[in-house]
C-alpha cells in the first residue's frame, strides 16, 4: 500500500484502503458478466439445449441486475452499507458454485438470475459508497480508483473465460469467483468502515421499486429482442418497450403525488449537474458500448481471428484506458468535470473516426493505435459524468442519485448494442454478401458512434467546473 500511497499523495492511506477493498469487492461480478459470453457455445451441447434457451442465462443475469437496483436504494437507507455491501459480494460467491454445479438449463439460469441479482446490489453500493467516503474533494481520484474493476471485466473477462473454457471446463468460469471472494471478503471486514444508514427513517417505497423494476427489466428485454431481430419495428420490442414507458409515466405520477417521497424523487433532476451527467452517461453508454458488440465480430468475421484472439486485439484499448485512469481522476478533482469532458470527446474522436475507414486489409499496427487512442479518453468521458452526477447533493440524495444513475447506465448500454446492431444490420440489407459490403456495414455502426460521441458535447457544457465547483 506505500507504494500505492506515494503514487497518490492527496489521499488518506484509510480512503485508498477502503477504495481497494471496494474495488476487490467488485471483481468477481465484472469479470463473471463478460466470462460467460465464451462459453454459451459449450454450454449448449453440455446442456444438449439451443442457443436462444441459453442466451436466457445473459439476458436473465442482466434484467436481475436491473430489478436489484431499486431495492439497493432503499437497502443503503435503511441498513449498514458496509454489511449490505460484504454480504452480496459473499453472496454472489456462494451462489456462483450452484451456478457451477447447475444440473440441467432450468436449475443454470436461475441460479444466473440470482447471481444477478446480488452484482445488481454490488454495483449500486459500490460507486454510492465511495462518494460518501471520498467527499466532494476527492470524488474524482477515489472513482478513478473504484471503477478499474469496470475495466478489467471487458479487457481481461473474454481472455480468461477463452483459457478456462479450453482448459478446464465452463463450471470453472464460476468457480474463480470463490477464490476472488475468498481473499476480498476478510480484507473488506477489516478495512472498509461501516455506513451509517443514509435515510433510517425513510419507508419502504413499495410501488416504487416495484414499477421501477419492472420498468427497468420490460424496456431492457424489449430492447434486447431489438438487438435480436436487427430491428426496433417488431413485435415485442413494441410490446416490451411499450410497457415499459407505460410503467414511467405511472411512475412519474406517482412521484408527483407522493411529493418526491420516492425510491427515485424526481427533483433530483432539477440539480443541473445531475441532469447532464445523466443524458451524458447515457448516450455515453450507446457510443462505448455499441462499438464493444461489434468490434469482435469485426475481427472474427474480416481477420479470421478466433474468440479469444479478437479479445486480446482489443486490449490495446483496455491498456489506453487504465493508463489515463489517475490522471483523469485528478484533473476532475482540479478542473472539474466540464473540461475534463469536453476535451476526452475530441481525444475520443480521434480515436473513432479511423474506425469508419478500415478495411480487411488495414495493418493491425494502426488499427491497435487507434483503439490505444480511443481507450484513453474513455475514463475521461464515463469518469466526470459520473461523479459530477453526485455533486451538490447533500448525504441523503446520495442512494437515490446511485439508483437514478445506474439505471441511466443499464438502459444506455442495452440500447447501444441495440441500436449499433440494427444499424449495422440496416447498412446490409439489400447489399450483396461480398467482404467490402460487409465492411462498410460496420463502418455504418462506427459512424453512428462518433455521432453520438459528438453530441456529448451538449450535455459536457452544462457540468461544474472548478469556479462553479469551488
Amino acid at each position: 500500500m506505500a507504494k500505492v500511497k506515494a503514487k497518490e499523495p492527496g489521499l488518506p492511506k484509510e480512503m485508498l484502503i477502503a477504495a481497494w477493498a471496494i474495488a476487490l469487492g467488485a471483481i468477481a461480478p465484472m469479470l463473471d458478466s463478460t466470462m460467460v459470453n465464451i462459453a454459451i457455445d459449450q454450454l449448449t451441447k453440455d446442456f444438449n439445449t439451443t442457443l436462444d434457451i441459453v442466451q436466457w442465462s445473459i439476458t436473465g443475469y442482466v434484467l436481475a441486475l436491473a430489478i436489484a437496483v431499486p431495492v439497493s436504494g432503499w437497502l443503503m437507507n435503511t441498513c449498514n452499507g458496509k454489511k449490505i455491501f460484504i454480504g452480496a459480494v459473499i453472496a454472489f460467491g456462494v451462489i456462483s458454485v450452484l451456478v457451477g454445479v447447475s444440473w440441467d438449463i432450468s436449475s443454470f439460469i436461475f441460479f444466473r438470475l440470482l447471481q444477478g441479482f446480488s452484482a445488481g446490489i454490488i454495483t449500486t453500493l459500490m460507486s454510492t459508497l465511495l462518494v460518501q467516503t471520498a467527499g466532494p474533494e476527492n470524488v474524482g481520484k477515489v472513482m478513478a480508483i473504484v471503477s478499474t474493476p469496470m475495466i478489467f471485466g471487458p479487457i481481461l473477462g473474454p481472455v480468461i473465460g477463452g483459457f478456462i473454457v479450453q482448459g478446464a471446463s465452463w463450471h470453472w468460469i464460476f468457480f474463480i469467483n470463490v477464490f476472488i471472494v475468498l481473499i476480498a471478503a476478510p480484507l473488506m471486514m477489516k478495512k472498509i468502515p461501516d455506513f451509517e444508514p443514509f435515510d433510517k427513517d425513510s419507508k419502504l417505497d413499495i410501488f416504487g421499486i416495484i414499477d421501477l423494476s419492472f420498468m427497468s427489466a420490460a424496456l431492457i428485454y424489449g430492447i434486447t429482442k431489438a438487438a435480436d431481430h436487427a430491428s426496433f419495428n417488431n413485435r415485442e420490442t413494441i410490446l416490451w418497450v411499450g410497457m415499459g414507458l407505460a410503467l414511467a409515466v405511472f411512475y412519474f405520477v406517482y412521484n408527483r403525488i407522493r411529493k418526491n417521497q420516492t425510491v427515485l424523487p424526481m427533483n433530483l433532476f432539477a440539480h443541473k449537474s445531475f441532469t447532464a451527467a445523466s443524458i451524458g452517461l447515457f448516450l455515453a453508454n450507446i457510443a462505448v458500448m455499441g462499438p464493444m458488440i461489434i468490434l469482435p465480430l469485426f475481427f472474427q468475421n474480416f481477420r479470421h481471428f478466433t474468440a479469444i484472439e479478437a479479445a486480446l486485439a482489443l486490449i490495446p484499448q483496455g491498456v489506453g484506458m487504465l493508463i489515463t485512469r489517475p490522471l483523469i481522476g485528478k484533473m476532475i478533482d482540479q478542473i472539474g468535470a466540464k473540461y475534463v469532458v469536453l476535451v476526452s470527446l475530441v481525444i475520443s474522436l480521434i480515436g473513432s473516426i479511423p474506425l469508419i475507414f478500415i478495411t480487411d486489409n488495414t495493418s493491425m499496427i494502426w488499427i491497435s493505435i487507434v483503439l490505444f487512442i480511443r481507450g484513453t479518453s474513455f475514463g475521461g468521458i464515463m469518469l466526470p459524468l459520473t461523479s459530477d452526477a453526485y455533486t451538490g447533493l447533500d448525504s441523503k440524495q446520495l442512494p437515490q442519485a446511485g439508483v437514478g444513475i445506474n439505471m441511466i447506465e443499464n438502459l444506455g448500454s442495452s440500447f447501444g448494442s441495440a441500436v449499433i446492431a440494427t444499424v449495422v444490420a440496416a447498412a446490409l440489407q439489400g447489399m450483396q454478401p461480398t467482404i467490402a459490403n460487409g465492411v462498410k456495414g460496420y463502418h455504418t455502426g462506427f459512424l453512428v458512434s462518433a455521432v453520438v460521441l459528438a453530441v456529448i458535447c451538449i450535455p459536457g457544457l452544462f457540468l461544474t467546473h472548478k469556479k462553479s465547483a469551488s
